[in-house]
């Protein structure tokens, strides 16, 4: 798959942690919508298939608790979500509101295998209590750890008038 030049092209400062944090918390509450919204259609696809009655019944034993099928479907639809929006205009819509983009450092969009080693190890770093994001204050080019392992950058781009 060919990489293509996000535009503007131009050689932009490398984004401030508080910008990338911000940009997290918007994207949050827009993941947390996209999830529940993938869980209803879920449930519901599994109360067509064995009925109400029997649903609940499940439910009610816990036999729905921790499913994994589930979980792995929440998943790939948040990297569905965060590959999509990176490998096509290197911003989710947390970054454009932020004024953030994801890209290589040649101002190309990163590709998607790219975006799934930025996606695993953003998560190590949230389960590491946030260290792979505090790394960036103690790294000389200011990297995160999902910056480093992809070989990505994350640079404050300016707004683009709508």
């Amino acid at each position: 798959m060919s990489t293509h030049v996000l535009a503007p092209a131009a050689n932009f400062p490398l984004a401030s942690l508080g910008r990338r944090l911000a940009a997290m918390v918007y994207d949050a509450l827009l993941c947390l919508a996209l999830l529940m919204v993938t869980t209803l259609v879920y449930k519901l696809l599994w109360m067509a298939w064995l009925g109400e009655g029997q649903l609940r019944a499940m439910s009610d034993a816990g036999a729905l608790d921790g499913d994994p099928l589930l979980s792995t479907l929440l998943l790939g639809v948040l990297f569905a979500f965060f590959a999509k929006f990176w490998t096509h205009a290197g911003q989710t819509l947390g970054m454009q509101v932020w004024g953030i983009r994801v890209q290589n450092a040649d101002g190309t969009a990163i590709s998607l295998w790219q975006a799934l080693l930025r996606f695993m190890v953003a998560i190590a770093s949230w389960l590491c209590l946030g260290m792979g994001y505090w790394w960036m204050l103690l790294d000389k080019r200011r990297c995160t750890w999902h910056d480093l392992y992809s070989e990505s950058v994350v640079v404050r781009v300016a707004k683009s008038g709508r």
